[in-house]
């Protein structure tokens, strides 16, 4: 099995293809979803001032010292600050200022005592106050200006993903634009004479093209706009017709018609532009890639539905993450302990839909049918794939295994 590669010499290769796609500007409200391309620094402290972390009274700390229910502190209420305030009242001994949680600290206070460790709380909160239980000193109950972040901080770095935190870290630290990468454009072509519209009925010899609902979904999922879906039928022709119609394509992605069957319009129309391999897998063994002279990336797969989520896991999708620039491209993975047996395929590495327990610690497959890459039923069970290495003959309950977490 020498003429096999390895997963990740292919891997290798179509990562060493990619360029990342151009930066743009753009508002933070459009930039879900998308990779930075620099650095995001705070332009201001977070916060910005001490304020309290409760709602309750600013006090001099010593003035509550040792407060108790037994020794209770009486202070006057001098000042009242809802968040949002400027003023900076000042106090003495004796006394106090209501405050609101975000409210900025006074500066003559260094301690805030909250509504519920006083005798009258929120309902008897002006005038004078009965202090029953003491700060724990000074800080109390107050948040530190730049605790959080100092101007100038990186808040994020370029090739992390824009999540809701992230953005929402960049819009606290006074952020209102990112550079972040373009979406890249991906055109999805599913091959086969066999296919038909999901929704007709098929005759004899016949199948629903689920690859492109598959692909398409894929790779929205990814943060890639898909610019275009085709079928076409086993026509080396239809090839080199399709791939004019996706000329704005960052990425094209054939499934189906890279074997070494009579009927392989991929292999037929592409031989000399693009490379087509063995890979030590299962499912997912041919596989195909190059890059055109125009500089778009070409994928070949496997036209059965699971060989297609394998290796647009394995190799598409990373390469889609490497174009955003982001600096992590595979998804989640956790080792687990096999519930069930299973049998693995000789000298190759094993990707099988599977079904995992994260609060157990466990993982099984999907479907009594294994890893055939027909059964396309079975990826609806699958939250995951577990990882085989091409050594190991086969899995006994108990086994660790190492899975690929699937949203």
């Amino acid at each position: 099995m020498t003429d096999l590669l390895t997963v990740e010499e292919h891997r290798a290769r179509v990562l060493a293809a990619v360029t990342a796609v151009p930066a743009e500007t753009v508002a933070l409200a459009d930039a879900a979803g998308r990779a930075l391309a620099a650095d995001v620094v705070a332009r201001h402290d977070l916060p910005g001032f001490d304020n309290s972390s409760m709602d309750g009274f600013a006090v001099r700390s010593l003035d509550v010292a040792g407060a108790d229910a037994t020794n209770p502190v009486r202070l006057r209420v001098v000042a009242d600050l809802p968040a949002g305030t400027s003023d900076d009242p000042v106090f003495g001994p004796g006394e106090a200022v209501r405050i609101m949680t975000g409210a900025p600290l006074p500066s003559s206070a260094d301690a805030v005592v909250p509504f519920e460790d006083t005798a009258g709380g929120l309902a008897d909160s002006l005038g004078e106050i009965t202090v029953l239980r003491a700060p724990a000193g000074a800080g109390a109950f107050v948040r530190r200006r730049g605790g959080d972040v100092s101007s100038g901080d990186t808040v994020l770095r370029a090739g992390e993903h824009l999540g809701p935190f992230a953005l929402a870290a960049a819009a606290a630290a006074g952020v209102a634009e990112a550079a972040v990468r373009r979406r890249p454009r991906v055109a999805v072509v599913s091959t086969g004479s066999e296919l038909v519209a999901p929704g007709t009925t098929p005759g004899r010899g016949q199948t629903p093209d689920s690859n492109a609902t598959l692909l398409a979904a894929l790779i929205a999922e990814a943060d890639a706009d898909v610019l275009l879906v085709e079928r076409v039928p086993d026509d080396a022709g239809a090839i080199g017709d399709v791939l004019g119609r996706a000329i704005g394509a960052d990425v094209v992605v054939f499934t189906g018609g890279v074997s070494a069957g009579a009927y392989e319009p991929v292999r037929q129309a592409l031989a000399a532009r693009i490379a087509f391999a063995r890979v030590a897998m299962q499912p997912g063994k041919p596989q195909a890639f190059g890059r055109l002279d125009d500089g778009r990336l070409v994928f070949g797969l496997p036209g059965n539905p699971v060989s297609v989520a394998v290796s647009f896991e394995v190799f598409v999708r990373p390469a889609l993450r490497a174009l955003q620039g982001h600096a992590v491209l595979d998804r989640p993975r956790a080792r687990l302990t096999a519930a069930e047996a299973w049998t693995t395929p000789p000298g190759r590495r094993q990707y099988l839909p599977a079904a995992v327990d994260l609060v157990a610690g466990t993982v099984r497959p999907a479907t009594a049918g294994g890893s055939g890459s027909h059964l396309a039923a079975s990826l609806a069970r699958a939250s995951a794939f577990a990882i085989v290495p091409a050594d190991v003959a086969a899995v006994a309950v108990g086994d660790p295994v190492d899975v690929m977490l699937i949203p």
